[in-house]
């Protein structure tokens, strides 16, 4: 059996922190082994900590913010990956992460559900980097498809995440709006099936809607990904 993925929760509201812990607790394979509530608190838990390989990180400490602690982390030594949890959703905050090594980046508030999805993508992505050697394409996109893996909301019955991840991908990676039949043909499904995860996309604020119309004036529906945070 692997070891279990070692958390370290931070917020500055406790109760949150509780709440985040129970959850990450409830995740198989994961185990919560501290809660900080202050940016000088979390960064003596990293170095006390003789093990740790993810911490949950809110932005807004009473002392300091989150991405100054992942700065200091990194300036210490501590490798251990990052998870940002937090409200701030500002553009700016959310590329600052991502400069910073964030692997996810989860906005307040979520359901258990949002934070599984994350930690389920995470542990594919252990799973996927421990197995070591040399990587050639198809295995790079894996990882990276592993880092994209559960940003979808849980999807309504009868839908399939690998159709789902796929649609989601060929429309986040075009240049411009796309057809249904254009997903279809980029994907390998049928056009109904393109239209109905479109839908979902769409109905989620995932993707926005536009109208092309033509010589014969009805309007075909084309969708274009959204950056929305």
């Amino acid at each position: 059996m692997t070891r279990p993925i070692d958390v370290l929760v931070v917020d500055d509201d406790t109760r949150v922190a509780r709440v985040n812990a129970a959850y990450v607790a409830k995740v198989p394979g994961f185990r919560v082994v501290g809660q900080a509530h202050t940016a000088a608190d979390a960064l003596r838990r990293v170095a006390e900590l003789p093990r740790l390989d993810l911490v949950l990180l809110d932005h807004y400490l009473p002392d300091a913010t989150g991405l100054s602690v992942v700065q200091e982390m990194r300036r210490q030594g501590c490798q251990a990956d990052v998870i940002m949890v937090t409200a701030a959703r500002d553009v700016t905050t959310v590329q600052a992460a991502m400069r910073h090594g964030a692997l996810q980046y989860l906005v307040k508030p979520f359901a258990f559900a949002g934070l599984r999805a994350k930690l389920e993508a995470y542990a594919e992505l252990r799973r996927t980097l421990d197995g070591g050697g040399e990587a050639e394409q198809a295995e790079v996109d894996r990882i990276f498809g592993a880092l994209s893996a559960g940003t979808e909301p849980d999807l309504p019955k009868g839908h399939s995440p690998t159709t789902a991840e796929a649609v989601r991908r060929a429309l986040a990676t075009a240049h411009g709006p796309l057809s249904a039949q254009e997903i279809a043909e980029r994907t390998g499904v049928s056009r109904q099936t393109a239209q109905r995860y479109l839908k979902l996309l769409e109905r989620t604020g995932r993707a926005r809607l536009t109208l092309k119309y033509g010589d014969a004036g009805r309007p075909e529906h084309r969708y274009v990904w959204t950056t929305r945070i």
